[in-house]
């Protein structure tokens, strides 16, 4: 998003956040659902994603448009949050779109935070995003586009339902979906971002040749939060096939202290004798 849509979408998080400090977590659920129902309906009219972000009209020009559009048939917090949403400047119509699609995300994630299972969702998302990377059919099956949405879905509920939260199966589904134009494994990865953001962390991704104890990963994330000057939630994969060491990134920060990479900082040296 451009600056002006960045600025949009945050007074209608900014809205979110004080709606949901008073708003039971069925009830942002059900917002969330309203909100991503409009993103899809968005997602195929292009006419009326123009129309909602015609910088042309008004901001409560836009915003009655809305409500005569969706109004009857949504929950008075969804009409509240996507007025404020529409009613903001937007750089485009596709800013718009992943606005609407966007802040239904954040409602799934207020309403797992009211239900204190916020660092659940994303360690679920994370988990089963680990599964996915380590089988390659079930990859291949959940990320083909051109395959029945429906039947990934179905796929998708007999792997996760009575095993994960109600919000981790919902955002998994999104993933498959494409949220945000990304491929199901990509999707996946930014939902778990996003939970974290919610919670003020920021993720730190480690690679070990075997599982780390409690007292070491306590060590890291002392040592990364002094680094960084925030909390970072620490999502740890098991790859034997780096030989020991460690590798940690966070953002576009990468500490490789794997045995694997002085091997092949080695055999490239050795090479250009």
């Amino acid at each position: 998003m451009e600056a002006a849509s960045r600025e949009s979408f945050g007074a209608a998080v900014d809205r979110l956040n004080t709606y949901a400090k008073r708003a039971k977590a069925e009830t942002l659920a059900t917002v969330a659902d309203e909100l991503l129902a409009i993103a899809k309906l968005l997602s195929g009219e292009p006419r009326l994603r123009r129309a909602l972000s015609d910088p042309a009209r008004s901001g409560d020009d836009r915003a009655a448009l809305a409500t005569s559009l969706f109004g009857k048939q949504l929950a008075e917090g969804t009409r509240t949050l996507f007025g404020v949403l529409v009613s903001g400047r937007w750089s485009s119509a596709s800013d718009l779109l992943d606005g609407a699609e966007l802040l239904g995300v954040e409602a799934l994630l207020a309403s797992a935070e009211r239900d204190d299972a916020l660092a659940e969702v994303e360690d679920e998302l994370f988990r089963f995003g680990q599964i996915v990377a380590g089988q390659e059919r079930l990859a291949a099956v959940l990320g083909d586009v051109t395959a029945d949405p429906a039947q990934r879905a179905e796929l998708v509920s007999s792997l996760l339902s009575g095993k994960v939260s109600a919000v981790t199966l919902r955002l998994t589904e999104l993933a498959l979906t494409g949220f945000g134009g990304r491929g199901f494994e990509s999707a996946l990865t930014r939902l778990v971002e996003l939970a974290a953001a919610r919670r003020d962390r920021e993720i730190g991704y480690v690679t070990v040749a075997a599982e780390l104890s409690d007292g070491d990963l306590d060590r890291l994330a002392a040592a990364l939060r002094r680094i960084y000057g925030r909390e970072i939630a620490l999502k740890v994969s098991v790859d034997p096939r780096i030989l020991g060491g460690m590798s940690v990134q966070v953002g576009s920060d990468l500490y490789d202290g794997t045995i694997l990479r002085r091997i092949n900082e080695t055999r490239t040296a050795l090479s250009r004798r």
